[in-house]
Formats: C-alpha cells, sequence, structure tokens
C-alpha cells in the first residue's frame, strides 16, 4: 500500500516537471532562471536608488513609465518581427542589447555619476528591446516544447522559474543594498545575461519553414489585430490581463514607498515584502504546473482574481509586518493563477502563423500597460497616499473578473473545438462523440 502511494507521488512528482524532458527546454529554463535572479535584483536595487535620490513617488513612477512604455507602443510591430523572423536569432540580439544595458547601468552606479535622466534614458532603451524580446520569448517557448499537450506544463514551469527569481532575487538585493549598495546588483544582473546567452547558443533547433507572409507590415499588423480582437476568447483573455496590469502591478512600484514610509523599514524590509510575494507565486505556479489538463481553468481565473483583490486590500489596510507579509503572499498567489492561466489558454488556442502577433498582444497589454498604471497609481499616492490608492487597485481589481464570468458561458464552446482539432484534450473529443451517438447536446469543455 505504501509502495502504490508513493509511487503515485513520485509520478504525479515527475508530471509536475514532465516539460523539462525536452532538451531545448531544459537549456531554456535553466539560463532564464539565472538571468531572471539578476533581473530582480535590478529591478529591486532600481526602485531603491530612485527613491534614495529623488525621495518621490511619482518619479517612481515615471521611471516604471519610461522603462515600459516602449512596450505598448512597440508591442504589436514586435509581433511582426516575431512571426517573419528565426525567434532564436531575435532572442541572442535582444538578449545582448540587454546584456549593454545593464552593464552601462551598473558603470554608472559603480563610478557615482548616475543621474535619474540616465536611468529614465537607459529605461526607454531597455524598454524598446524588451517589447522584440518578449514577443519574440512568449512564442519561441512552443518550439521548444515537441508534444503540444506538454505546453501548459511548459507555462507554467515558466511561472514557478519566474517567481523562484522574484523569491530570491529581492532578498539577495536587499542584503546587497544594505551592506555594499545598489552598484553590485546592478553588475550581477549583468553576468546573469551570459546564461541566458549561453543557453541560446547550446539549443539544437530543428529547421523551420517560414510561411510566405505579404510584405506590407500594416496589413499583416492588421490581420493578427482582427484576428486577436474578433474571437471572443482571445480578447476575452487579453483584457484581463489588461485590468491586471493597469491596476494591479502597480503595487510593486509603491512598495520601496510602503516599506519605509508605512512599515518604517529599510532595503531588507522591501526585500522580504517582494520575497513573501514570491512565495505566493511560486505556490501559484507549481499548482498549475501539477495539473494535467487546462480543463477548468476559467474557474481557476475568477478564484484568482477574488485572492489577488482581497489580498491587496489587505495589504494596503495593514499597519504591522506580519499582516503585511500575509496580504502580499495572497496577493502575489491570486496574480500569477491569473496571469499564468491566462498566458496558458491563451497560448493553447491560438494559430501558429499569428502566435507572434498574439502575444505581442498580450505583451502590449501586460507589459505596455503597468507603466500606464504606475504613473497613475504614482500621481493618485502623491494625492491621497499609498494606502488608499493600493485599496482602490485591489477593489478595481475585484471587479474586473465581473465580465469574463458573464462571457464564459458563451466563450467555452468556441475553444473546444480548437482543442478538439489539436488533439490537447482527447478526452473532450471522446465526451462530444459519445454525446453525438446519444443524440443529446455535447457535454461543454470548460475554459
Amino acid at each position: 500500500m505504501e509502495e502504490s502511494s508513493l509511487t503515485q507521488k513520485t509520478s504525479r512528482l515527475g508530471g509536475m516537471f514532465r516539460a523539462l524532458q525536452y532538451r531545448n527546454y531544459r537549456l531554456f529554463f535553466m539560463g532564464q532562471g539565472v538571468s531572471l535572479i539578476g533581473t530582480w535584483m535590478q529591478q529591486i536595487a532600481m526602485s531603491w536608488l530612485v527613491y534614495r535620490l529623488t525621495d518621490s513617488v511619482f518619479f517612481l513612477g515615471m521611471v516604471s513609465f519610461a522603462n515600459q512604455i516602449p512596450s505598448f507602443l512597440l508591442a504589436p510591430f514586435a509581433g511582426v518581427i516575431s512571426d517573419r523572423f528565426n525567434r532564436h536569432r531575435v532572442l541572442l540580439f535582444t538578449q545582448f542589447l540587454l546584456l549593454l544595458q545593464a552593464g552601462t547601468l551598473a558603470a554608472l552606479v559603480l563610478t557615482h555619476t548616475v543621474t535619474v535622466p540616465y536611468i529614465m534614458a537607459l529605461g526607454v532603451f531597455a524598454g524598446v528591446v524588451n517589447a522584440f524580446d518578449m514577443s519574440a520569448r512568449q512564442s519561441f517557448v512552443v518550439q521548444l516544447v515537441e508534444k503540444r499537450e506538454d505546453l501548459s506544463n511548459a507555462i507554467a514551469l515558466n511561472s514557478s522559474m519566474f517567481n523562484m527569481a522574484r523569491l530570491v532575487g529581492p532578498s539577495v538585493a536587499g542584503a546587497i543594498i544594505a551592506t555594499v549598495g545598489e552598484g553590485l546588483c546592478f553588475l550581477l544582473n549583468a553576468l546573469s545575461y551570459f546564461a541566458v546567452l549561453a543557453s541560446l547558443l547550446l539549443m539544437r533547433l530543428p529547421r523551420q519553414e517560414r510561411q510566405k507572409q505579404d510584405t506590407q507590415v500594416l496589413k499583416s499588423l492588421g490581420e493578427g489585430f482582427t484576428y486577436a480582437f474578433g474571437f471572443a476568447p482571445i480578447r476575452d483573455l487579453l483584457l484581463l490581463i489588461a485590468t491586471l496590469s493597469l491596476f494591479g502591478m502597480p503595487f510593486t512600484v509603491l512598495m520601496p514607498v510602503f516599506a519605509r514610509d508605512v512599515l518604517g523599514g529599510d532595503a531588507g524590509t522591501l526585500g522580504l515584502l517582494m520575497g513573501a510575494s514570491g512565495v505566493g507565486a511560486l505556490l501559484g505556479a507549481l499548482y498549475l504546473a501539477s495539473r494535467k489538463s487546462v480543463l477548468g481553468l476559467g474557474r481557476v481565473i475568477v478564484v484568482a482574481s477574488v485572492l489577488f483583490g482581497l489580498g491587496l486590500m489587505a495589504f494596503a489596510l495593514s499597519q504591522t509586518m506580519v499582516f503585511s507579509l500575509l496580504g502580499i503572499f495572497v496577493a502575489g498567489l491570486g496574480m500569477i493563477l491569473r496571469m499564468a492561466s491566462t498566458n496558458t489558454l491563451l497560448q493553447t488556442i491560438v494559430d501558429d502563423d499569428k502566435r507572434g502577433r498574439v502575444m505581442s498582444f498580450y505583451s502590449m497589454a501586460f507589459m505596455g500597460m503597468a507603466p500606464i498604471g504606475s504613473l497613475l497609481a504614482g500621481w493618485v499616492a502623491e494625492q491621497v497616499g499609498v494606502t488608499y490608492t493600493l485599496l482602490g487597485c485591489g477593489f478595481i481589481c475585484l471587479l474586473s473578473i465581473i465580465p469574463f464570468v458573464l462571457n464564459l458561458p458563451h466563450t467555452r464552446p468556441l475553444v473546444v473545438p480548437i482543442y478538439q482539432r489539436l488533439g490537447i484534450l482527447p478526452e473532450i473529443a471522446q465526451g462530444l462523440q459519445t454525446a453525438s451517438t446519444l443524440s443529446s447536446p455535447p457535454e461543454g469543455g470548460k475554459m
């Protein structure tokens, strides 16, 4: 009996990490894992540096705006590039440019010549590069997993990797900033890009024949827009991400203010808060990785939205470290469940020849709306305080799930035939066939 139970647990654990059986994905996972730790270290160091230099919540929002607004403006064109060119080569180029950006920032900070205009200029540069990098990277994952049924696991493992880095990076950054300053964080981030570049160079990718596409960029862009926003399931998922990014993600920008002014802490406090959010997000990602099917992800998105909204509101009202850690833990859990579930559903229903363009709209919704939200949240926080700002953000995110819930009965029947055609959910296909044989309405799959 005990042996049977152990075998089941081992099988479940193996299923949770099944996407790692593919060599190329394994390389991608390891390289990105190292690089993302550096990225989170830089993000914490950047927030603390800007707040130290300016003592302004508004400038925190401005720097985030400068870093992310290029994604909003350029993401659609980046999607066209991703669909037309070799995504592997695009990633090699963008990662090298991000290495240069991080290296330049490290040099400026370590030589004590950094200023806010330099930070904003380098932020704009990174934002332009990230617009192309994110679209190519989101689409590239599909090429690394040979079986489509393992795609959802790969996306969930990506989220796990992202949040493991978010757990480690801020904690390490907080200790480094408190002892030697922000400069070392930027330098370590620059060095971390060598890991992802090495992983990309070591991959063995099959030669892919690109379908001949129309040379008119605007026409190609228009086709992608019509496809994405003309199909209700994709449109609803993109709107979910846009809402979360606009009203939910600004809490990370306001975190240094909360750590110092509300809790009376320092960079170490900021690291603990980000770490607690990362723990919640990591657990959510691991839960998604353990799922064997995309069935029921619609319900997961609804529950996740409630968790995120309530967690953020509880965090906003907390005055002690314990309750702040608990609130931000719940918010982190809800955030990644909503974000990763949405990404999984989107990746599995989109057509391959339009994947780059659709994922560019995802990047536009995720990365592009965040700077607008950060700028708005920074301005509101200056007027009414960080507590009421975060409280309002949590409440809006709680309400944002209502349209999705109302539309869910109409979008489910549109998704089922796609999964049936792709063979991602053979159990649905079998259920539909059986229902048809019995001359009764088919049982709807759950999005």
